[in-house]
Protein backbone atom coordinates (compact mmCIF):
# COMPACT_ATOMS: atom_id res chain seq x y z
CA UNK A 1 0.00 0.00 0.00
CA UNK A 2 1.28 3.58 -0.61
CA UNK A 3 2.12 5.52 2.32
CA UNK A 4 -0.58 8.86 2.43
CA UNK A 5 -0.48 11.90 4.48
CA UNK A 6 -2.24 15.39 3.79
CA UNK A 7 -1.73 18.27 5.39
CA UNK A 8 -3.84 20.82 6.57
CA UNK A 9 -1.95 24.13 6.52
CA UNK A 10 -1.36 27.49 5.14
CA UNK A 11 0.08 28.10 1.53
CA UNK A 12 3.44 30.04 1.48
CA UNK A 13 4.11 31.72 -1.64
CA UNK A 14 7.49 31.84 -1.15
CA UNK A 15 8.02 28.28 -1.16
CA UNK A 16 9.64 27.39 1.97
CA UNK A 17 6.98 26.60 4.32
CA UNK A 18 3.76 26.11 4.91
CA UNK A 19 1.47 23.44 2.35
CA UNK A 20 4.67 24.00 0.25
CA UNK A 21 7.61 22.72 3.46
CA UNK A 22 5.04 20.02 3.96
CA UNK A 23 4.66 18.28 0.59
CA UNK A 24 7.85 18.38 -0.15
CA UNK A 25 8.83 17.01 3.28
CA UNK A 26 6.42 14.27 2.73
CA UNK A 27 7.76 13.45 -0.99
CA UNK A 28 11.43 13.45 0.25
CA UNK A 29 10.65 11.32 2.49
CA UNK A 30 8.71 8.43 0.43
CA UNK A 31 4.80 9.34 1.06
CA UNK A 32 2.40 10.25 -1.41
CA UNK A 33 0.93 13.92 0.00
CA UNK A 34 -2.28 15.85 -0.52
CA UNK A 35 -3.56 19.11 1.54
CA UNK A 36 -6.08 20.98 2.43
CA UNK A 37 -5.24 25.01 2.53
CA UNK A 38 -6.69 26.39 5.32
CA UNK A 39 -5.24 30.04 4.51
CA UNK A 40 -3.20 31.90 1.03
CA UNK A 41 0.06 34.22 2.53
CA UNK A 42 1.73 36.47 0.35
CA UNK A 43 5.17 35.77 1.72
CA UNK A 44 8.47 35.49 0.93
CA UNK A 45 12.18 34.99 2.69
CA UNK A 46 11.96 38.67 4.07
CA UNK A 47 8.37 38.19 5.90
CA UNK A 48 4.16 38.35 5.24
CA UNK A 49 2.16 41.07 3.33
CA UNK A 50 -0.48 39.60 3.51
CA UNK A 51 -2.87 36.44 4.84
CA UNK A 52 -6.49 35.58 2.91
CA UNK A 53 -8.17 33.05 5.27
CA UNK A 54 -9.95 30.07 3.40
CA UNK A 55 -13.49 30.10 4.49
CA UNK A 56 -14.73 27.23 6.85
CA UNK A 57 -17.15 25.34 4.50
CA UNK A 58 -14.13 25.61 1.69
CA UNK A 59 -12.05 23.57 4.22
CA UNK A 60 -14.57 21.28 5.11
CA UNK A 61 -15.25 20.68 1.17
CA UNK A 62 -11.44 19.95 1.11
CA UNK A 63 -11.64 17.65 3.42
CA UNK A 64 -14.39 15.86 2.37
CA UNK A 65 -12.73 15.56 -1.13
CA UNK A 66 -9.84 13.84 0.28
CA UNK A 67 -10.84 11.92 3.10
CA UNK A 68 -13.68 10.35 1.05
CA UNK A 69 -11.22 9.19 -1.30
CA UNK A 70 -8.02 8.74 -0.10
CA UNK A 71 -6.90 6.18 2.46
CA UNK A 72 -5.17 9.00 4.58
CA UNK A 73 -2.67 7.36 7.19
CA UNK A 74 -1.33 10.05 8.82
CA UNK A 75 -2.18 14.26 9.55
CA UNK A 76 -0.23 16.87 9.82
CA UNK A 77 -1.79 20.34 11.05
CA UNK A 78 -0.42 23.85 10.52
CA UNK A 79 -1.69 27.29 10.60
CA UNK A 80 -5.34 27.20 11.68
CA UNK A 81 -5.85 31.12 12.05
CA UNK A 82 -9.06 31.73 12.15
CA UNK A 83 -11.41 29.58 15.58
CA UNK A 84 -13.96 28.87 12.76
CA UNK A 85 -11.54 26.90 10.65
CA UNK A 86 -10.33 24.86 13.64
CA UNK A 87 -13.82 24.02 14.39
CA UNK A 88 -14.22 22.58 10.81
CA UNK A 89 -10.89 20.66 10.91
CA UNK A 90 -11.85 19.02 14.50
CA UNK A 91 -14.86 17.76 12.85
CA UNK A 92 -12.86 16.51 9.92
CA UNK A 93 -10.91 14.18 12.09
CA UNK A 94 -14.09 13.09 13.90
CA UNK A 95 -16.07 12.43 11.12
CA UNK A 96 -13.07 10.43 9.48
CA UNK A 97 -11.43 9.00 12.27
CA UNK A 98 -7.60 10.08 12.29
CA UNK A 99 -5.60 9.12 15.05
CA UNK A 100 -2.06 9.86 13.66
CA UNK A 101 -2.41 13.58 14.13
CA UNK A 102 0.83 15.93 14.19
CA UNK A 103 -0.75 19.16 15.79
CA UNK A 104 1.93 22.22 14.79
CA UNK A 105 0.60 25.18 16.75
CA UNK A 106 1.74 27.83 14.04
CA UNK A 107 1.38 31.37 15.83
CA UNK A 108 4.54 33.34 14.23
CA UNK A 109 6.29 33.30 11.10
CA UNK A 110 10.51 32.91 11.27
CA UNK A 111 9.80 37.02 10.21
CA UNK A 112 8.09 37.18 13.49
CA UNK A 113 4.96 38.64 11.67
CA UNK A 114 1.83 36.82 13.46
CA UNK A 115 -0.11 33.63 11.98
CA UNK A 116 -3.19 33.25 14.21
CA UNK A 117 -5.63 35.52 15.59
CA UNK A 118 -5.53 35.92 19.44
CA UNK A 119 -9.36 34.47 19.77
CA UNK A 120 -8.03 31.23 17.84
CA UNK A 121 -5.40 30.10 20.29
CA UNK A 122 -7.94 28.77 23.45
CA UNK A 123 -10.43 26.96 20.53
CA UNK A 124 -6.78 25.32 19.29
CA UNK A 125 -5.77 24.37 22.71
CA UNK A 126 -9.83 23.19 23.41
CA UNK A 127 -10.60 21.48 20.28
CA UNK A 128 -7.54 20.10 18.48
CA UNK A 129 -4.78 19.08 21.14
CA UNK A 130 -7.31 16.58 22.34
CA UNK A 131 -7.81 15.38 18.99
CA UNK A 132 -3.62 15.28 18.45
CA UNK A 133 -1.49 12.13 18.79
CA UNK A 134 1.42 14.35 18.93
CA UNK A 135 1.48 18.22 19.73
CA UNK A 136 4.51 20.19 18.62
CA UNK A 137 5.27 23.72 19.95
CA UNK A 138 8.56 25.41 19.45
CA UNK A 139 9.38 27.68 23.30
CA UNK A 140 6.63 30.77 22.13
CA UNK A 141 4.04 28.18 21.18
CA UNK A 142 4.16 26.56 24.44
CA UNK A 143 4.19 29.75 26.42
CA UNK A 144 1.44 30.76 24.44
CA UNK A 145 -0.98 27.52 24.55
CA UNK A 146 0.01 27.93 28.53
CA UNK A 147 -0.73 31.87 28.81
CA UNK A 148 2.77 31.67 31.04
CA UNK A 149 6.26 32.77 30.29
CA UNK A 150 8.49 31.38 27.80
CA UNK A 151 10.85 28.50 28.92
CA UNK A 152 14.15 29.45 30.17
CA UNK A 153 15.61 25.68 31.34
CA UNK A 154 15.15 22.03 30.65
CA UNK A 155 13.61 21.82 33.66
CA UNK A 156 11.06 24.54 32.39
CA UNK A 157 10.17 22.71 29.46
CA UNK A 158 9.24 19.53 31.50
CA UNK A 159 6.81 20.84 33.48
CA UNK A 160 5.58 22.90 30.87
CA UNK A 161 5.06 19.56 28.73
CA UNK A 162 3.63 17.78 31.42
CA UNK A 163 1.33 21.07 32.02
CA UNK A 164 -0.23 20.56 28.14
CA UNK A 165 -0.58 16.86 28.56
CA UNK A 166 -2.75 18.20 31.72
CA UNK A 167 -5.08 19.78 29.09
CA UNK A 168 -5.63 16.85 26.96
CA UNK A 169 -2.48 16.47 24.73
CA UNK A 170 -1.61 12.74 24.19
CA UNK A 171 2.04 13.49 23.66
CA UNK A 172 4.54 17.20 23.24
CA UNK A 173 7.68 17.48 21.61
CA UNK A 174 8.84 21.23 22.65
CA UNK A 175 11.66 22.06 20.18
CA UNK A 176 14.73 24.26 21.15
CA UNK A 177 15.50 25.61 18.27
CA UNK A 178 14.89 28.98 19.86
CA UNK A 179 16.88 28.14 22.59
CA UNK A 180 20.67 28.54 22.80
CA UNK A 181 23.94 27.08 23.05
CA UNK A 182 25.78 24.75 21.23
CA UNK A 183 23.17 21.96 20.82
CA UNK A 184 19.53 21.48 20.35
CA UNK A 185 17.22 20.24 22.09
CA UNK A 186 13.62 19.10 21.93
CA UNK A 187 11.96 17.05 24.73
CA UNK A 188 9.41 14.50 23.91
CA UNK A 189 7.01 14.50 26.94
CA UNK A 190 4.36 11.65 26.88
CA UNK A 191 2.45 10.10 30.04
CA UNK A 192 4.82 7.51 30.75
CA UNK A 193 8.38 8.89 29.29
CA UNK A 194 10.38 11.68 28.81
CA UNK A 195 13.00 11.91 25.92
CA UNK A 196 15.73 14.31 25.02
CA UNK A 197 16.36 14.99 22.08
CA UNK A 198 20.26 16.40 20.90
CA UNK A 199 21.34 17.56 17.81
CA UNK A 200 24.19 20.18 17.04
CA UNK A 201 22.56 23.37 16.24
CA UNK A 202 23.48 24.53 12.74
CA UNK A 203 24.85 27.90 12.42
CA UNK A 204 22.62 29.40 9.54
CA UNK A 205 20.62 32.12 8.72
CA UNK A 206 18.11 29.51 6.25
CA UNK A 207 15.40 28.58 8.62
CA UNK A 208 12.13 29.28 7.09
CA UNK A 209 9.78 26.14 7.56
CA UNK A 210 12.00 24.44 9.87
CA UNK A 211 8.82 23.85 12.48
CA UNK A 212 6.91 22.91 9.13
CA UNK A 213 9.21 20.77 7.95
CA UNK A 214 9.80 18.76 11.55
CA UNK A 215 6.29 18.56 11.96
CA UNK A 216 5.46 16.96 8.36
CA UNK A 217 8.14 14.28 8.51
CA UNK A 218 7.31 13.22 11.83
CA UNK A 219 3.72 12.85 10.12
CA UNK A 220 5.78 11.08 7.43
CA UNK A 221 6.71 8.44 9.17
CA UNK A 222 3.84 7.47 11.09
CA UNK A 223 1.92 7.11 7.70
CA UNK A 224 4.94 4.99 6.80
CA UNK A 225 4.08 2.90 10.38
CA UNK A 226 6.83 3.79 12.88
CA UNK A 227 6.12 4.61 16.12
CA UNK A 228 5.62 7.71 17.73
CA UNK A 229 9.34 7.68 19.01
CA UNK A 230 10.62 6.11 15.51
CA UNK A 231 9.28 8.84 13.74
CA UNK A 232 10.13 11.56 16.13
CA UNK A 233 14.04 10.72 16.16
CA UNK A 234 13.44 9.89 12.21
CA UNK A 235 11.79 13.36 11.72
CA UNK A 236 14.87 15.44 13.91
CA UNK A 237 17.96 13.66 11.91
CA UNK A 238 16.09 14.83 8.79
CA UNK A 239 15.43 18.11 10.01
CA UNK A 240 19.06 18.55 10.93
CA UNK A 241 20.90 17.39 7.50
CA UNK A 242 18.44 20.12 5.89
CA UNK A 243 19.53 22.56 8.25
CA UNK A 244 22.57 21.34 7.60
CA UNK A 245 22.90 21.67 3.25
CA UNK A 246 20.42 24.89 4.02
CA UNK A 247 23.38 27.06 2.71
CA UNK A 248 23.76 25.21 -0.15
CA UNK A 249 20.96 27.25 -1.46
CA UNK A 250 20.75 30.88 -2.99
CA UNK A 251 17.03 31.20 -2.60
CA UNK A 252 15.62 35.27 -1.15
CA UNK A 253 17.36 37.90 0.69
CA UNK A 254 16.30 36.94 4.23
CA UNK A 255 15.70 33.59 5.96
CA UNK A 256 16.00 30.87 3.50
CA UNK A 257 14.52 27.54 3.25
CA UNK A 258 15.96 24.30 4.46
CA UNK A 259 17.41 22.58 2.10
CA UNK A 260 14.21 19.51 1.96
CA UNK A 261 16.14 17.71 -0.90
CA UNK A 262 19.95 17.22 0.41
CA UNK A 263 20.16 14.01 -0.46
CA UNK A 264 19.31 13.90 -4.03
CA UNK A 265 20.35 17.93 -5.07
Amino acid sequence: MTAIAVTIAGSDSGGGAGIQADLKTFSALGVYGASVVTALTAQNTRGVTGIHDVPADVVTAQIDAVFSDLAVDAVKIGMLSQPAVIAAVAAGLDRYRQVNVVLDPVMVATSGDRLIAADAIAVLREQLMPRALLVTPNLPEAAALLDAPQAETEDDVLRQGERLLALGAKAVLIKGGHGHGLESVDILVTATEQIRLVAQRIATRNTHGTGCTLSSAIAAGLAKGDTLGEAVRAAKAYLTAALAAADTLTIGSGYGPVHHFHRWW
